[in-house]
């Protein structure tokens, strides 16, 4: 069978067993007038620049605001380590080659699988023509979502987060959403999560981080915080990323354990949350699965530690 039959059919395959995924999105409440402040926006959530209409959840299309996400890679193979290319293009079809530096980067690269287990937070080398790439290595097969998120360095621009499906072949086996829980371990240490997402309204994410049942009190900076965090909600992969209240260096913000966020969730429904926190001189990944809106259960999952969330399948997971 020749390269592009064998992709064809890959496809369609792809698309018959996520097609019910797909349309998930579909059936949510309407997207809410409130939402979390991304990177670099200055109007108050819910509202635009000049005071209009909510901003749909980011992540959900391919182009918007006039920038396109260009994916060169729109399928590798699983198990096997690949480069990653991509481009933001403007409504001139032009690539981007100027961008504000937000976080320490000018652009923040997201890869998680539709089922949530897989996630990977990366940050891909610009060439001087536009063109972002980035290895990376997908442990299994299935589909996955591309997130960039990133300002262009242009009057009047605003912070984007853009998506585009990326497959991964190879032998398929279906994995469920995690069971919502408030403790996640990764790597010897303990993350605890307080508070809850509401649907349309601000609400206090708070994660406590301990090490053998003490508290981590010298977080390190990572990307000029001392926690990011990212919420997926499940089925469309909608995307919200928000930063924790106070920076590293500012007078008041402590290095830990605690880290708080401000986020809003777009409607009601499962999301999985992924904190990034930097000890030691590395960064780990604590994931957790809530329900907006509800009080997340203490029930774990079999395969678990009792009382604690399963990490996310993430090996070279961070772009340093």
């Amino acid at each position: 069978m020749k390269t592009g039959l064998r992709i064809t059919a890959f496809t369609a395959a792809l698309a018959a067993a996520f097609g019910t995924a797909y349309g998930v999105g579909q059936t949510f409440d309407p997207v809410v007038a409130d939402r979390p402040q991304a990177h670099g926006e200055k109007h108050p959530p819910g509202e635009g620049e000049h005071g209009g209409a909510a901003h749909a959840p980011g992540g959900l299309q391919i182009s918007e605001g006039g920038y396109t996400l260009d994916l060169d890679t729109p399928a590798v193979t699983a198990g096997e380590r690949a480069e990653l290319r991509l481009t933001v293009r403007d409504a001139d079809g032009e690539p981007v080659t100027e961008y504000r530096r937000e976080h320490d980067k000018e652009l923040h690269l997201i890869v998680a699988s539709r089922d949530l287990v897989t996630y990977r937070h990366l940050h891909p080398e610009r060439a001087a023509d536009g063109t972002w790439s980035t290895p990376v290595d997908l442990p299994r097969a299935g589909g996955y979502r591309v997130f960039a998120d990133f300002t262009p360095d242009r009057p009047g621009a605003e912070n984007l987060t853009l998506g585009a499906d990326l497959a991964a072949s190879g032998p398929y086996s279906p994995r469920e959403l995690p069971r919502p829980s408030t403790t996640a371990r990764v790597d010897g240490y303990d993350v605890k999560l307080t508070g809850t997402l509401t649907p349309g309204r601000a609400s206090e994410l708070r994660l406590t981080v301990t090490r053998a049942g003490k508290p981590v009190t010298d977080l390190q900076p990572y990307l000029g915080a001392y926690g990011h965090l990212v919420a997926l909600r499940a089925g469309d992969l909608a995307y919200l990323h928000v930063h924790p209240e106070g920076e590293p260096g500012d007078g008041t913000t402590e290095p830990g354990p605690h880290v708080s966020f401000t986020a809003t969730a777009p409607s009601s429904g499962s999301y999985r949350l992924f904190l990034d926190f930097k000890h030691d001189g590395a960064v780990r990944t604590a994931a957790f699965t809530v329900e907006a809106g509800e009080v997340p259960s203490e029930e774990p999952r079999p395969a678990t530690s009792p009382g604690h969330a399963e990490p996310p399948e993430h090996s070279d997971g961070h772009g340093h």
